[in-house]
């Protein structure tokens, strides 16, 4: 019975140590340069998709040179971007199974979403990590001007949406879709 109760005891402690370490992953507070920010959309009643980021400001730089062309970019700034799916969904036509990945692209003429399992360090991407590379569903060199980076949900119909990348005057979308 001792023994026993010793076991318990070992696995009382080690399912509250993971929820300790689990919370500890969440995003902090942020930074004044680049505040946090989390934007989530229901999708067909029955599917949530929630993006935390940080919203970085041009500050009177351009914005080539704080995402570069045809470069990877961690999405914002500080930790990586994180998107959750809560049910399976199509992202720009590629299939996306429920949970929560690293969301980094390539800024160009066309833009690239990367879909990532590796949630860290925004500057730690590894590309052996990605799940899907989805070509932007447009790119837009001339939206109104947005001082600080920001993703948002437009186009929302029962099945559909798009996920929205501002910044400057360059706007990209990649459409989401709910089977």
């Amino acid at each position: 019975m001792k023994t026993l109760l010793q076991l318990f005891s070992i696995l009382a402690f080690a399912v509250l140590f993971t929820a300790d370490a689990s919370i500890a992953q969440e995003r902090g507070p942020g930074n004044g340069a680049s505040p946090n920010a989390m934007v989530s959309q229901t999708v067909s009643n029955k599917s949530t998709i929630t993006v935390t980021y940080a919203r970085p400001g041009l500050k009177g730089r351009d914005m080539s040179t704080l995402a570069p062309s045809n470069k990877v970019w961690r999405t914002g700034a500080n930790e990586s971007t994180a998107i959750t799916f809560s049910t399976d969904v199509m992202v720009g036509g590629e299939k996306i199974a429920a949970g929560t990945y690293s969301l980094y692209t390539i800024p160009g003429e066309n833009w690239t979403f990367i879909i990532n399992n590796k949630l860290s360090w925004g500057t730690q991407y590894d590309a052996s990590q990605d799940v899907a590379r989805i070509e932007a569903a447009m790119t837009t060199n001339d939206a109104p001007f947005m001082e600080r980076f920001a993703i948002y949900f437009d186009e929302l119909t029962d099945n559909k949406t798009h996920l929205n990348l501002h910044w400057g005057t360059t706007k990209t979308a990649v459409p989401i879709t709910i089977e």
